[in-house]
């Protein structure tokens, strides 16, 4: 993995980010909050899922859980319960479903569990049980319990949308070819990376293949960065959320 990215300039003003908005708009209720809140979730849900699932009997009641959980994290109300001392999203949604969860499990059922509530911003399409469920599945049975399930999930998702990022960058700018071929560089080592067989892959000189990996590098550590900021309240956080994330994919 590549190593951990260096803080840029400190003094720089922290832009406003998607969960930024959410913390600012509590007191109102702005539309554009609202569909921040909703893209970081449709980002995110799967280590929820996998969170759930692992604390869940079977599949049907963990998914029937987790978009309950989702309807009232989105209902209109919502906004004015986050608190800006809950600065990191992982860590609010990791609190928010334990006791959504907790609070499910010792009520009475008397209907179907989110029978009548309105699903805002997400609907059936966000979620992909079928391949939630399979990804499930192959996690470890027994060696990581819920909460480092979830840890670990959300890391992966993170870096899975840099990545993805990235890619549409690269093929956007006619690079696809020279993206897949440098992408594995992202992750190994500079003294391991064959660059002469990339550069004879890629129809051009060792040289020019040692610049384009650093400038992937370069924007790749950009892109994660920007990602984590999504996440997180303010910019001194970013450096201690990556710390933490690689420090999870790391156990």
């Amino acid at each position: 993995m590549t190593a951990i990215p260096s803080a840029p300039n400190a003094n720089r003003r922290f832009a406003t980010t998607r969960w930024s908005l959410v913390l600012q708009a509590k007191d109102r209720a702005a539309p554009q909050a609202a569909e921040a809140l909703a893209d970081l979730c449709r980002a995110y849900w799967y280590p929820l899922y996998a969170f759930v699932r692992r604390r869940s009997r079977d599949s049907h009641e963990a998914q029937d859980l987790t978009q309950s959980f989702f309807a009232r994290l989105l209902e209109k109300d919502f906004l004015g319960e986050v608190a800006p001392e809950r600065g990191r999203f992982r860590a609010f949604l990791l609190a928010a479903i334990k006791h959504f969860i907790n609070n499910e499990w010792d009520r009475e059922r008397a209907v179907k569990r989110g029978g009548d509530r309105q699903r805002l911003s997400l609907n059936a399409a966000h979620f992909d049980w079928d391949s939630g469920e399979s990804r499930f599945l192959t996690e470890p049975a027994h060696e990581l319990s819920a909460e480092r399930l979830f840890e670990r999930q959300w890391a992966l998702a993170l870096l899975d949308r840099v990545l993805s990022r990235l890619r549409d960058e690269q093929i956007a700018d006619g690079k696809r070819s020279q993206f897949e071929t440098l992408q594995p560089f992202l992750s190994l080592d500079r003294e391991t990376a064959n660059y002469l067989e990339a550069a004879n892959r890629l129809n051009t000189t060792e040289a020019a293949v040692r610049v384009a990996a650093h400038r992937l590098r370069k924007r790749y550590r950009s892109l994660l960065r920007d990602e984590i900021a999504q996440t997180v309240a303010t910019s001194q956080d970013i450096d201690d959320e990556i710390r933490h994330l690689f420090l999870v994919l790391a156990h």
